[in-house]
């Protein structure tokens, strides 16, 4: 397994056999996205703030569209922000 699914799947206590929607449309995803590219300060960017999980539309759209990624961002951040919340009662 690749290190950033394995720190996706590991943060949110999944298994690997779950099915584990895209962050932004809830289909399944089949994509662990680096909101930040890998290109742009390599592979230090496997932590989970930078690790979204997407469909392939959503993934496709996220790689061509800035404004897209953002929101992406946004919606993960706030995913991140819940789990750590809520695991933390």
């Amino acid at each position: 397994m690749v290190k950033h699914k394995k720190v996706y799947i590991t943060f949110f206590n999944l298994d690997i056999c779950d099915r584990i929607p895209c962050t932004t449309c809830s289909q399944e995803a089949v994509d662990i996205h680096h909101i930040q590219p890998r290109g742009m300060g390599g592979s230090d960017k496997d932590y989970i703030e930078n690790l979204a999980a997407l469909c392939r539309l959503c993934h496709d759209k996220a790689e061509s569209s800035s404004s897209f990624n953002k929101t992406v961002k946004m919606i993960h951040l706030s995913k991140v922000i819940n789990f750590l919340k809520y695991s933390a009662q």
